[in-house]
């Protein structure tokens, strides 16, 4: 989640735990401490890819932050050993303000390893946008009038914490109703999907796009929204599979591929292999592309150094058809002309 929303977060829950005896104070620790696993921005990689599939990775883990806990309450506890809370609260605080960092951060698309330093693949719940206005703004509005007013308007943080917790339920049902439109749409086409993933489009979670890899070394690209009533508008797509094979034993192409879960298209543009995380972004608008090969003096592709493709990221031309898109079907996006942009 964006860091504006970790803040938040975290000023409500301490202050919903410790706000009695550390008042107005409470949040702003909460809110410090809230956005400590996110240091690892300041850690300095030698490419771009190992920058992306290396970010929310040891700091958002689990088990560090879980033994980080207890060294800052063991450090708080022995500086203020008279504190009128007790020991266990302020574990518990101090551990649900740095846990639920990457519990959020999971619940994006980019991919958290909440488990390093096991070689499990990132979590990517892809239930919510990294910046959701219905989400983070109650927080907000809840954090402002307790700085002003004071502990006495618990009840609103208390409804703000609740409502979020409702909120981010009903974006998991979103995902389900979307996946299961999508398969039934492309079932109807008789075409079988070996693998789906779905996200929701810029600044809400009503409108949401789903890609779903076919037979054949394609992938289609659909979009579906909540007030739909008409068929997923879809959009088939390669893969080029066979240009990935070309980077087989590249050990930065095979951590890209586990760090996606495998959602890459492979893309030949004149002597360039440009890699594409296909997760992020949409057609001709993906966010994390790289130029992972080129292709040598006798034709044949070999790895380089990774480097950061150039391509369009969109702006408000487009965000203002995906806002209109989530209440109106006709016209539908311009997924094709975004796709050949993009390419």
């Amino acid at each position: 989640m964006d860091s504006l929303t970790h803040v938040v977060m975290g000023a409500a829950l301490q202050g919903a735990l410790m706000g009695r005896w550390q008042g107005r104070k409470a949040m702003l620790y909460g809110a410090v401490l809230a956005t400590v696993p996110d240091l690892d921005v300041f850690a300095s990689y030698p490419d771009p890819v190992s920058s992306l599939t290396h970010h929310r990775g040891f700091s958002h883990s689990v088990f560090v932050l879980t033994g980080l806990a207890l060294l800052l309450a063991w450090l708080i506890r022995k500086r203020w050993p008279h504190a009128p809370y007790s020991g266990g609260r302020l574990l518990l605080t101090i551990w649900l303000l740095l846990i639920t960092h990457p519990l959020l951060d999971a619940l994006t698309t980019y991919g958290t390893q909440l488990f390093w330093p096991l070689p499990y693949p990132p979590v990517s719940i892809s239930s919510i946008y990294i910046i959701d206005p219905i989400f983070t703004l109650p927080l907000l509005a809840a954090f402002v009038s307790c700085l002003w007013q004071g502990a006495r308007h618990s009840r609103l943080r208390a409804g703000a914490l609740i409502f979020c917790g409702v909120y981010l339920a009903c974006t998991l049902v979103g995902k389900h109703v979307a996946e299961r439109r999508v398969r039934h749409a492309l079932a109807q086409q008789g075409t079988h999907v070996e693998a789906i993933f779905s996200a929701p489009m810029p600044l809400n979670s009503l409108l949401w796009r789903v890609i779903a890899r076919v037979p054949g070394g394609e992938y289609v690209e659909a979009v579906t929204g909540a007030f739909d009533r008409g068929p997923p508008e879809m959009l088939r797509q390669p893969l080029h599979t066979e240009l990935g094979a070309a980077l087989d034993g590249d050990p930065l192409v095979a951590r890209f591929n586990w760090f996606t879960r495998g959602w890459l298209r492979y893309d030949a543009v004149g002597k360039d292999l440009v890699v594409t995380d296909l997760r992020m972004g949409m057609p001709g608008h993906f966010i994390f592309r790289y130029e992972m090969g080129q292709q040598n003096a006798s034709g044949r592709w070999v790895s380089v150094t990774p480097t950061r493709w150039q391509s369009e990221r969109g702006g408000w031309p487009e965000l203002r058809l995906i806002l209109r898109r989530i209440v109106a079907e006709q016209p539908p996006l311009p997924l094709q002309t975004w796709a050949t942009r993009g390419n």
